[in-house]
């Protein structure tokens, strides 16, 4: 039982590692050979978990072995673009300006009320308030709509607009998030200073 509770632990590490190196992709968004292999790793951790017979090391090096292909073919991917369409396929055109592409949504093994669902995901309940359609390499369908169909802008309506800012958390859990405060370009006594005038706060309050 110790034996079983040890190579559990030692696997579920292996496999942590083995997908934070991988990214922080979510699953919709992997790429088909990312997916193939993500499933892969979750079927094989399992075997050394289970069967105590096999020994460790079997378990360990298939994972490792997929983590080095996964790897080798991201880099092949970045550098060369051919490789990169061969290995991820390329973005596909289902609605342009002349309508739906009903050949490469064939191709694709989609039909209208596929594309009809994810295009209501999107918030569009029309066809003819899209102008472009596009398939992107992972499955998600990306839009642009028809100028008379656009959300408006401030630009649009000329209205003025202060600059926008990224709202940095400075404190979590009564502790300074001391990259938050590089990044802001501000320190410890700022922090203490805004809290005063809330009401006299610590930072560990």
């Amino acid at each position: 039982m110790l034996t079983l509770f040890i190579r559990c632990i030692i696997i579920y590490f292996i496999v942590l590692v083995i997908f934070r190196l991988m990214g922080k992709r979510q699953l919709g968004e992997l790429q088909p050979f990312e997916f193939v292999i993500t499933l892969i790793i979750a079927d094989l951790a399992t075997i050394p978990m289970a069967e105590i017979n096999i020994p460790l090391l079997h378990g360990i090096v298939p994972l490792v072995t997929l983590t080095l292909v996964q790897f080798l073919i991201s880099l092949i991917s970045c550098k060369s673009i051919t490789m990169r369409k061969i290995i991820n396929g390329k973005p596909v055109i289902i609605i342009s300006p002349n309508g739906i592409d009903f050949e490469n949504l064939k191709k694709l093994n989609m039909n209208i009320n596929d594309l009809n669902e994810a295009l209501r995901n999107l918030n569009y309940f029309s066809f003819e308030d899209i102008s472009y359609a596009i398939v992107e390499t992972n499955g998600k369908i990306s839009v642009l709509p028809k100028a008379e169909a656009s959300p408006v802008t401030n630009e649009d309506l000329k209205i003025k607009t202060s600059p926008t800012y990224l709202p940095l958390m400075l404190i979590c859990e009564g502790k300074l998030l001391k990259e938050n405060l590089k990044t802001a370009k501000t320190d410890k006594k700022f922090v203490q200073n805004i809290l005063n005038k809330q009401g006299g706060y610590d930072i560990k309050e």
